[in-house]
């Protein structure tokens, strides 16, 4: 399973030379230790993995007493794994150190000795509970995994020619022509696996929708089982706003109604367990702005929001019990675009995972007025240009999952916000085109923007 970030990887070992560590944060079952493990093989003479999920007893006492005093540290580590350290040339990693902060915290010491390089995983590393009493060290710098993407999906594919394609018509704003059908097939597919690399392995290894799905539920269950044992005095609302994510995306307007779940519910006692799930990757949260202007972060509304999951596979199985999942039924319904649901909450869900591993924060705009009809839109997502210039900086983003739509709110929104925004995307099944001051692009090309 090849991943993007290991070029990053690569880049931090050649720059860096040691005088920084790395924090690698992403959900549970994303791959990261995979990525630590292949990389600290390839790269380096030899490497110790700690892994302080399931840390000896003999292991916790080096660093519970040895910490202080590296040469003894370094000693007993090389003897207690069987493995030789080579000044400059030997990787030490601390997978799932949210298991142990103080191993976190002594990075510092670590890092300013000098003779090894440093990686950290973690989940929920974020999260009080598990940085309560340590000093964070600023000789961490923090990458973000994310599922994977489309492009890494074709590359398990054993497909590497696909998407530089996609890229150039992206470029050029040309079609792909009879390129597009094929593409958007595979591109269904992953919608339907979703980024999990098991999960994918597995559709690689057997092309079978229904272990592919046991996969995900497993993955649920995992995340679910972290809410019961991390969340604390917040478990009961994470939970509830876990459980009714598909429902709440399933709406037309996809704004998350807390009246759903509990009659009169504000957004204040609910705001923490928000930021949970967040903090566990688990979701992608997207904040209304109330403007289309530079610095959306400055515009946002907080308590105006819409939750995506942050893997669109694992929603799908989330969204449906197994008992409504007859065989391959379900999962060819959806591959053959037959399904008697809302097929857009997959679409848009999809999209904001796209944009997210792009890099992008994920903001929408909405607004409703009884007296002024032309007041009333709602654009999916606003993202800014990547050069800056004195107006015109806001692109307005439009999903649609269908292939008949209407683009009213989009028109309204120009006409209000001309002057501070570009030209719109409308992101839908069909190829590529120009049309009234309109660019229509394909959904997979939504992780190009």
């Amino acid at each position: 399973m090849d991943r993007k970030l290991y070029q990053e990887l690569l880049s931090w070992r050649k720059n860096d030379n040691g005088k920084v560590a790395l924090m690698i944060e992403g959900a549970r079952r994303i791959g990261k230790s995979y990525l630590v493990e292949q990389f600290a093989k390839q790269e380096y003479r030899s490497y110790i993995l700690i892994d302080f999920s399931q840390i000896s007893t003999a292991m916790r006492n080096v660093f519970d007493h040895y910490l202080h005093d590296l040469d003894s540290f370094f000693l007993y580590l090389q003897t207690l794994t069987g493995i030789t350290l080579y000044e400059r040339e030997s990787l030490i990693i601390f997978d799932e150190v949210q298991f142990y902060p103080k191993a976190r915290e002594a990075v510092k010491s670590l890092v300013a000795d000098g003779r090894y390089d440093y990686i950290e995983t973690g989940s929920l590393v974020s999260i009080k509970k598990n940085t309560k009493g340590i000093l964070i060290p600023s000789e961490e710098r923090q990458l973000k995994m994310y599922p994977m993407d489309f492009e890494e999906f074709l590359w398990a594919l054993g497909d590497r020619v696909t998407m530089p394609f996609i890229k150039d018509c992206y470029e050029h704003c040309r079609p792909l022509g009879p390129v597009h059908r094929k593409v958007m097939d595979l591109f269904r597919q992953y919608l339907i696996i979703g980024g999990m690399p098991q999960a994918i392995q597995t559709f690689v290894q057997t092309r079978d929708f229904m272990k592919v799905d046991r996969v995900k539920r497993d993955i649920l269950y995992l995340y679910r089982n972290d809410i019961q044992n991390y969340a604390d005095e917040m478990v009961e609302k994470v939970t509830s706003i876990w459980d009714s994510l598909p429902g709440q995306l399933q709406k037309h307007e996809k704004k998350f109604k807390l009246a759903a779940m509990q009659a009169g519910a504000r957004f204040r006692a609910y705001e923490k367990a928000f930021f949970w799930l967040k903090e566990a990757d688990v979701v992608n949260l997207c904040y209304s702005a109330t403007e289309p202007s530079i610095g959306l972060n400055m515009k946002q509304e907080n308590s105006t929001l819409k939750v995506y999951m942050a893997d669109t596979g694992l929603l799908i199985s989330h969204a449906f019990s197994e008992n409504q999942i007859m065989g391959d039924a379900l999962y060819q319904k959806l591959l053959l675009d037959k399904l008697e649901v809302n097929e857009g909450m997959f679409v848009e869900n999809i999209v904001a995972q796209m944009l997210r591993a792009a890099g992008h924060q994920l903001f929408f705009f909405s607004n409703y007025d009884k007296q002024v009809a032309s007041e009333n839109m709602e654009i999916d997502f606003l993202i800014a240009k990547s050069k800056i210039t004195s107006r015109h900086n806001i692109i307005p983003i439009e999903v649609k999952s269908g292939k008949k739509y209407t683009l009213t709110s989009i028109h309204k929104f120009q006409t209000k916000f001309g002057q501070q925004t570009t030209t719109p995307i409308v992101l839908h099944a069909q190829d590529v085109r120009q049309e009234n001051g309109m660019l229509y692009l394909p959904l997979y090309m939504a992780c190009l923007l």
